[in-house]
C-alpha cells in the first residue's frame, strides 16, 4: 500500500462516516491507489505526446477529463 491509512480514514470521515473499519480503509485505499496510477499513467502519455518529460497540472486534468 503507497497510501497511508491515516489521510484514507479521514477523507471516509470527512464523508460523513462516524466509524471506520480497517477493510474499510484498505479497500478505498487499494482503489484510489489503482485510480492514480492510471491517471498518471495518461498523464504521461499525454506528456510525452507533447514531447515533454515532465507532467504538468494541466497533464492531470486532461487525464482526468479523459478517463
Amino acid at each position: 500500500m503507497i497510501l497511508a491509512k491515516a489521510p484514507i480514514d479521514k477523507i471516509i470521515r470527512k464523508a460523513g462516516a462516524e466509524r471506520v473499519g480497517e477493510g474499510a480503509i484498505m479497500a478505498m485505499a487499494e482503489y484510489l491507489e489503482d485510480f492514480g496510477i492510471s491517471v498518471a499513467k495518461e498523464a504521461a502519455a499525454l506528456a510525452k505526446h507533447a514531447g515533454r518529460k515532465t507532467i504538468r497540472a494541466e497533464d492531470i486534468t486532461l487525464a482526468l477529463e479523459r478517463i
